[in-house]
This record gives C-alpha cells, sequence and structure tokens, in this order.
C-alpha cells in the first residue's frame, strides 16, 4: 500500500503527484487540509508539511526524493537524460537554481504586501532573470535540457506556473514566448490534468 499525503495547489506536491503518475505507481491520495493536518501524517513526518510519501514502511517527505524514488520505479521517456554524460548535473543545477533562489523570488512577488521594503515589480524583475534564462534553454527545442521532457522541466513547472499567474496578463505580454509555450504544453497535459483533477 502506497500512500501520498498532498495538497492539490502546493507545487512541491504537484511535482511528485506528475512523476507517481508518470512512472505509473499505484498511490493512494490522501488530500490534506492545511489548517487540519492529519494525524496519520504528522506521525510519519514530523515537518508538518506535503508531499510525505508512505511506501512499505519507508517515509519520504521530500518532493524531489519522492519524485526520484518514482523515476527509480518506471522512466519510460528517460527523464533522468540516462543518454547524456552530464544529465544528472544540468538537471540538480536547474532544480537548486528554481528551489533556493526563484522559490524566495517568487514568494516576494507572490505576497508581496508581506515585504514591503520593495515594490512587487522589483520581487519580479528578480524572478525574471530565472524566466529569461529558462526562455533561452528553450531556443530550438521544447523542452529544458533536451528534446523530451526530463526531471527538470517537471520539478520546475509548477512554480513558473504559479509565478505566471500572480499576473496573467503581464506574463502573457512579456517576450518569454518559448517559455509561455512551455508551460502552456504542460498545462494541457494529459499528465498535468489527471493530478489535478479534483
Amino acid at each position: 500500500m502506497i500512500t501520498l499525503y498532498s495538497f492539490r495547489r502546493c507545487p512541491y506536491a504537484m511535482r511528485a503527484r506528475m512523476a507517481l503518475r508518470y512512472a505509473g505507481v499505484a498511490v493512494d491520495i490522501v488530500e490534506v487540509s492545511l489548517k487540519a493536518k492529519p494525524a496519520e501524517m504528522l506521525a510519519l513526518s514530523s515537518k508538518g508539511t506535503v508531499p510525505v510519501l508512505s511506501v512499505d514502511g519507508r517515509v519520504i517527505d521530500e518532493s524531489l526524493e519522492i519524485m526520484r524514488w518514482a523515476l527509480a520505479q518506471n522512466d519510460p521517456q528517460d527523464w533522468l537524460l540516462k543518454d547524456d554524460p552530464l544529465g544528472t548535473e544540468k538537471i540538480a543545477a536547474l532544480i537548486e537554481e528554481n528551489d533556493q533562489a526563484f522559490k524566495v523570488q517568487l514568494n516576494r512577488y507572490k505576497y508581496a504586501e508581506r515585504y514591503p521594503e520593495q515594490p512587487m515589480e522589483a520581487y519580479r524583475a528578480e524572478g525574471e532573470v530565472f524566466l529569461r534564462k529558462l526562455d533561452e534553454l528553450l531556443e530550438g527545442r521544447d523542452y529544458l535540457l533536451a528534446d523530451h521532457p526530463s526531471l527538470a522541466d517537471v520539478a520546475l513547472m509548477p512554480f513558473i506556473r504559479q509565478f505566471a499567474h500572480v499576473d496573467r496578463e503581464w506574463f502573457a505580454q512579456t517576450p518569454y514566448v518559448r517559455l509561455q509555450d512551455w508551460l502552456q504544453r504542460f498545462l494541457a497535459s494529459a499528465l498535468f490534468t489527471s493530478i489535478m483533477a479534483k
């Protein structure tokens, strides 16, 4: 019995659900109310954050580790880029930049009223540096590191989606046309729509 404690709109939980679905892992998903976290989840992971995967007595409570566990079970489209000698390093570098620097900028942009030191536009401009980098990576191909999705694409997508949704009109008129198309492809994909179904 494999159980995933998740919250539908959490970007970390989204990427974990996408990897599990892609790998074909049958999983029982428990939708968590962040105001009333279930005792059984807290017993497994004292962090109290989603996602938490419980599999055969093992607990994995980091989204990236859940993704890697899923891909170790099955990776039919080579999300891990095994044929690229630098694939592992490229994936790790992009995800680290997203999870460390860009996530901070996203939070400040999305919740600018909590960070009155600078106007919202200043936080958006900081995050834009990463958007520009991703848009450049998409030159001549549909995905960030290869001609097919990789772990990096799927790990980053929920955060780019969040950034885009803070002000959709602004995002739609940016020059990052390749990134807009990349995001739209994911949002329309069967993989994403299936993990977002209520």
